[in-house]
């Protein structure tokens, strides 16, 4: 590409533009996952909406892939390109509360810790992801699972409106009003359908919560599974927690014996009176034998950040999902299997909750389809030394093949890695045709492609080649 066209960026914007020429680049082009090295050809610092405006039109027009990136999380890599354009979001961090109507306006470079903080002081909050340091951008638009999900619904269920600059380079509001097709796709459909640059919840009342964390053998996986599994049928949906697998983490209240030891954990919080969850989370405590615990009263943004230690950027990382409809016998005895051999104290094997406000909406409701499904499991391996990305890799795969079978066919967007292609229709069940509806209309020349990316009603129909996603096989071209 010729310097006078990117010259030609320069002039229109006031964002500041990173290339290769520039001794910040390297460190600029790193997102979560060391796996990825890809080499875009300018990263653009956003700082208002005029620079995504004018850069979504260069992009398109130069035919440049063009990546998005918020709190660079993707497993796969998406938050870049190899050769293209980087919308980086990370100067863009605001959060606006509005504590008489209990909404939060949040600019799309926020975390979730930055958003948890601006919220927790006027004591509210939304469902948002498991870790700090994840985007709020990223997460919403997968679908957004989290500790309050049973509560208060997905963080995509909890969108009010979102401003988004579409393929065309305009600016348009999506809510339940304007542009509502756009929403509806918005709330699950990923990136697929414009740059979101900034987002509004609804918030909660939610303040200190009773914050709890139980570790037990891996040995007493299955016992353990079919404890919470059967607790957890009956609990209000105050309490939020997952049950997983981890290697022992070096922490205060865990013997040290027990670190680096397969490990199988219940971790989350009660949201509700503090008295009736210390009851419940006692109820725990006799699944099987304790290793370690900690139960005690906390702001609700430091369980949000719990497991921020163990997810550092800069590890290798691959990951799988699947929906389930149960956390059956089976299931169990596959993850206590694989659970017994957790290749690294960064790896986590979770299974996440799918009911309650979740389940109370339609599955066409919203793009995120699977409101039937009982949990979201996950499968994310990280690592530091290369020389173990075949044996981690294999792990991953050895053990979502072994899963799939007992899944409900899809699995959640935000847990996928970039060989996922031929599952993509899969992951949005039902909503699979209307979402390729709503990307022919908003987006019909595939501009937002670097994604987990749903293809253009019309191109397919009409038997034209549709722009993939880097890395998408021949195979996966004909199975999307």
């Amino acid at each position: 590409m010729p310097t006078v066209q990117l010259d030609d960026l320069r002039d229109k914007v006031r964002a500041d533009i990173t290339t290769a020429s520039d001794p910040q680049y390297n460190s600029a082009r790193k997102v979560y996952n060391a796996s990825i090295d890809k080499k875009p050809l300018a990263i653009v610092h956003v700082g208002q909406v005029a620079d995504v405006l004018t850069t979504v039109r260069f992009a398109r027009d130069a035919g440049l892939d063009l990546a998005i990136r918020g709190g660079g999380h993707s497993a796969p890599g998406f938050g870049t390109s190899e050769g293209g354009i980087v919308l980086d979001f990370s100067r863009c961090t605001g959060v606006r509360v509005d504590a008489g109507l209990a909404t939060a306006r949040v600019e799309a470079g926020a975390t979730w810790a930055e958003f948890d903080y601006a919220t927790h002081a006027f004591g509210l909050a939304t469902t948002g992801g498991i870790i700090g340091t994840t985007g709020v951008a990223g997460l919403t638009l997968g679908g957004g699972m989290g500790y309050l999900a049973r509560k208060y619904g997905l963080s995509c269920d909890n969108l009010l409106s979102a401003d988004v600059v579409t393929a065309d380079g305009q600016l348009v509001k999506a809510s339940a009003t304007e542009n509502d097709d756009l929403f509806w796709a918005l709330r699950g459909g990923g990136g697929n359908f414009g740059v979101v640059t900034s987002f509004e919840f609804d918030l909660h009342p939610v303040d200190t919560i009773l914050n709890g964390v139980i570790i037990y053998s891996a040995d007493d996986g299955e016992q353990v599974g079919r404890f919470y599994r059967d607790f957890l049928a009956q609990a209000p949906e105050d309490f939020g927690a997952f049950f997983g697998f981890h290697q022992g983490p070096p922490v205060p209240f865990l013997p040290q014996q027990y670190h680096g030891a397969p490990v199988c954990v219940i971790a989350g919080g009660w949201f509700g009176e503090l008295d009736r969850g210390q009851e419940l989370w006692t109820q725990l405590l006799g699944a099987a034998p304790v290793l370690g615990s900690h139960l005690a009263p906390a702001p609700y943004p430091v369980l949000n950040t719990h497991f921020d230690p163990l997810f550092p950027p800069g590890l290798l990382s691959y990951w799988k999902g699947d929906f389930i409809d149960s956390l059956s016998d089976d299931i169990l005895r596959v993850a206590a299997d694989f659970g017994s051999r957790v290749p690294s104290i960064t790896t986590a094997n979770h299974f996440y909750p799918v009911d309650g406000a979740v389940h109370r909406v339609a599955s066409d409701a919203t793009a995120f389809a699977f409101r039937d499904a009982a949990f979201s499991p996950v499968i994310a391996c990280l690592w530091s030394d290369p020389s173990e990305t075949e044996a981690n890799t294999r792990w991953v795969r050895d053990y979502w093949n072994a899963q799939h079978p007992y899944s409900s066919g899809g699995g959640y967007v935000n847990f996928m890695d970039a060989d996922e292609g031929a599952q993509i229709p899969a992951n949005y069940g039902g909503n699979w045709e209307r979402l390729r509806q709503v990307k022919a209309q908003w987006d019909p020349d595939n501009v937002f492609h670097v994604n987990q990316n749903v293809p253009p009603a019309a191109h397919l129909d009409r038997g034209e080649q549709t722009r993939q996603p880097e890395g998408t096989t021949a195979r996966n071209r004909t199975n999307a």
